[in-house]
């Protein structure tokens, strides 16, 4: 059970983790847009 309760709480670590990964990614990618169309 103790096994069970770490690996659930590791990949919820690890899925919460990638979130703000891809989300920070989402907005570098935004703002690279955004100096484009500024530079045009």
């Amino acid at each position: 059970m103790r096994k069970v309760t770490i690996f659930i709480l590791m990949s919820a670590s690890l899925l919460v983790s990638a979130c703000n990964t891809v989300k920070g990614l989402g907005r570098d990618i935004e703002s690279v847009g955004e100096a484009g169309d500024r530079v045009t």
